[in-house]
This record gives C-alpha cells, sequence and structure tokens, in this order.
C-alpha cells in the first residue's frame, strides 16, 4: 500500500506513483522559463577522486532544466583547483567552481574577518554560506537545490523530486527538505538521526513538555539530511551555524522566518548510500561524537531563544530520560531490521547510545558555560549591509579564477 499519510504539521511529499522521471523532467524544463533553477554543491576535493562524485557529475550532465550549477571547493590546492575545473567540464549547464582556498576569496574572507563578519569554523556550513552569496551575486535563480557530493546510490531522479516542490509555480512553498531511508548493503543505517535526534527530541519533549518547535522538528522524517531546496528569498536573512549542527540550524531558521504551510518534506529516493563517518568515541572533535555534540547544541540554543531555561539538573535528566528512550528504540529497529531481512548489530547500536548519551550531558555543560558563543553565521542581509560591494566582489573573484584557469 502506497504510504499517503501525513504525520506531524509539516506537509509530506510522497512518492507515489513512480511517475515516469521523463515526465517530470519536461514539466521542471517549463518552469525553468518562470523559475530558472540553480544546483548547489558543497564538496571536498578529495571526493573528486571518490566514487560518488563522478557518477553525479554524470548523471548531472542529463539535465537540461538547470541554469547554473554553482560548486564549492574546499580543501584544494592550485594544482587541484585546475583538475577540478577539467573534472567539471562534462557538465552541460553553465557551471561555476568557488575556489575557497584561492587568493581571490581568501582576501574577500579577510575583508570580512576584520569586520567580524567571516564564518569562524571551516567546512560545510562555511561553503554552503559562501555559495549562497554567490547565487545572490549571481542573481540566476529563483529556485535553488543543495545536495551532498558523496551519495554513492545517486540517480538525476533525486534532483528532480527535490527541486520540484520549489519550481513549481502554482505551489507556495518557500522550502523543501528531502528525506529517504538509510537503508544499503543489507543494513540500517542514519545512526544519528534514529539514535541521537529523534530519542532525544522524545526527551526534551518528556523532560521539558510540548513545545512547537519539537512538534516542528518531530515532523520531519530524516531531519539531518543534507538535501534541501528553497526559494531565492529564504537566502537574505538565514543564520545558519557553520559546524555540524548546519541541518537542523536551516530547519530552525525556516521555522523562524516561515509559516508551516510554507514547508514541506519530500520522498526523494528509494534508497541512499554515503560515506559514513567514524563513530570516534574517543575524541569528541571527530565523527560522530563531535556530530553528536554540535547538533544538541543547536537544539538546546534554539529551545533557549524560545524562552527554555536550562541548568544543570536540567540537562542530567534529559540524559537520563533520553538514554531510556533511546534503548527502546533500538528493540524497534531491530524487529524492523529482522522482518525486512536486515542485519542490526544490537552491541554497537548501544555503544553509539551511551556515547551520545555522554555527549548530550557535555553539549549542555558547554552551553551553559559558553553563554555569549556566536554559533552562527552572520545574514547574508547583515553581511551586505555592512560592506554593500561584497557579493559584486565574490562574483568577480570567482569569474576572475575560472577566467585564469580554465585551459
Amino acid at each position: 500500500m502506497a504510504d499517503f499519510y501525513q504525520n506531524g504539521i509539516i506537509t509530506t511529499l510522497h512518492n507515489l506513483n513512480q511517475r515516469p522521471l521523463e515526465d517530470m523532467e519536461a514539466e521542471l524544463k517549463a518552469f525553468s522559463k518562470v523559475r530558472p533553477m540553480t544546483l548547489v554543491l558543497p564538496s571536498l576535493y578529495s571526493e573528486l577522486e571518490g566514487e560518488a562524485l563522478p557518477n553525479i557529475v554524470k548523471e548531472l550532465s542529463k539535465v537540461d532544466y538547470l541554469n547554473e550549477i554553482i560548486i564549492g571547493l574546499d580543501r584544494a590546492t592550485e594544482e587541484e583547483y585546475i583538475k577540478a575545473l577539467e573534472f567539471f567540464k562534462p557538465l552541460n549547464q553553465k557551471f561555476k567552481v568557488l575556489w575557497n582556498d584561492g587568493p581571490r576569496l581568501r582576501a574577500i574572507d579577510q575583508k570580512l574577518m576584520d569586520e567580524g563578519l567571516a564564518p569562524m569554523e571551516a567546512g560545510k556550513g562555511r561553503n554552503v554560506w559562501y555559495c549562497l552569496g554567490h547565487v545572490l551575486a549571481s542573481g540566476n535563480a529563483q529556485s535553488v537545490a543543495l545536495h551532498d557530493c558523496d551519495i554513492l546510490t545517486y540517480d538525476r531522479s533525486l534532483l528532480a523530486r527535490l527541486i520540484y516542490p520549489v519550481a513549481n509555480p502554482s505551489f507556495n512553498y518557500e522550502f523543501c527538505k528531502g528525506f529517504y531511508a538509510r537503508v544499503a548493503n543489507g543494513k540500517i543505517h542514519g545512526r544519528v538521526s534514529r539514535l541521537l535526534v529523534t530519542p532525544l527530541i522524545r526527551a526534551l519533549k518528556k523532560t521539558l513538555g510540548n513545545h512547537p518547535y519539537l512538534d516542528y522538528i518531530d515532523s520531519f522524517r530524516y531531519p539531518l539530511s543534507g538535501e534541501f531546496s528553497f526559494r531565492t528569498d529564504v537566502i537574505n536573512d538565514i543564520r545558519i551555524p557553520s559546524d555540524w549542527g548546519l541541518e537542523i540550524g536551516v530547519l530552525s531558521e525556516v521555522n523562524r522566518n516561515y509559516a508551516n504551510n510554507r514547508l514541506c518534506q519530500a520522498d526523494i529516493a528509494e534508497t541512499y548510500d554515503h560515506k559514513h563517518q567514524d563513530l570516534s568515541p574517543e575524541d569528541a572533535a571527530k565523527g560522530l561524537s563531535k556530530m553528536s555534540v554540535d547538533i544538541s547544541k543547536a537544539l538546546f540554543r534554539k529551545l533557549a531563544t524560545n524562552g527554555i531555561v536550562f541548568n544543570t539538573e536540567t540537562f542530567r535528566s534529559i540524559k537520563a530520560t533520553y538514554f531510556r528512550i533511546a534503548l527502546d528504540f533500538v528493540e524497534t529497529y531491530h524487529n524492523d531490521a529482522v522482518m525486512n531481512g536486515l542485519k542490526l548489530d544490537i552491541h554497537s547500536e548501544e555503544k553509539a547510545i551511551e556515547m551520545f548519551a555522554r555527549n548530550i550531558l557535555s553539549a549542555g555543560q558547554d552551553f551553559l558555560e559558553n553563554p555569549m558563543e556566536k554559533p552562527f553565521m552572520p545574514s547574508w542581509n547583515r553581511v551586505t549591509s555592512a560592506m554593500p560591494d561584497v557579493l559584486q566582489e565574490i562574483h568577480k573573484a570567482v569569474e576572475e579564477d575560472m577566467n585564469e584557469y580554465v585551459q
């Protein structure tokens, strides 16, 4: 039976009928005349040498409704930037590569830093922030999609289903979050979402009482999905974290800026697999350990801005409640796996929960001890107010880099 059920307070757009991809792409091609579309790809140079990105480029080369593709390239030398320009040449769309470590963009970053406006932490959040600045500078898009570059199971239907809700002129959505089943190679994946976010949200509800924000986050089927789309006007006033709290931070910001009926989530893939992070229980600055700390703090900060008061005893109660709820979820996931002929290692699941519980407590303590921490990158409205020409400078720097190095 097709899943058409609407749960939570966010509209869910399902994949009910296996609609032919060519049919949807033909519609998107027609929509592009009214709402030009851009794709943003935040990437590390190392991903160009991986298994996923070559296939992503191959699939995207078949797409004819995109106006532009913007690639944010991190951790690349001059030689690697030149190789990247060659790597993306098979794309049939106009594309721009932001060499984030190049001297021109670094000079702009330094000017922003001097004004206290530059992202403080390197990573995906910073990369996305600069890419969105370039989207604004180009002025070529009304609808934007963003997805990761490590998707091993990628095909172009993912992009079509992701951007459709914000590209269709008859739809009223400003933002769409992608979701999918994290099942691949006979295993259930998505540990951070399954074993941290969902049980932590339920623990916060039980400890703090019902809250509209918790109901909102709990409505998303896969809140940590790196795939989302939006109308271009979303970019101006959004403040996003530069750390692993990026995905939760984006959801929090669109919740602050828009009514729930302007937001949706869409089923964008039957299967989804990507590069997996190590658990790293011995080092809170790496892997899923750091991710769990950053995500927990992002949730605590958002609740604090809604008037929730936290103290040490509150966090102890949240941790204890989380631990019990998360352990109960392991049995649920195990039974689901067994019924579907999938593998799920109870021992490794419970090890992850033990680490997440410790990190919830340490994230809470860090939140209490650093009340003046600035986790968000400034909105582009603020940046352009302080430096009116910065978007033009970013656009010029990218153009000059590409003109200098394109063979």
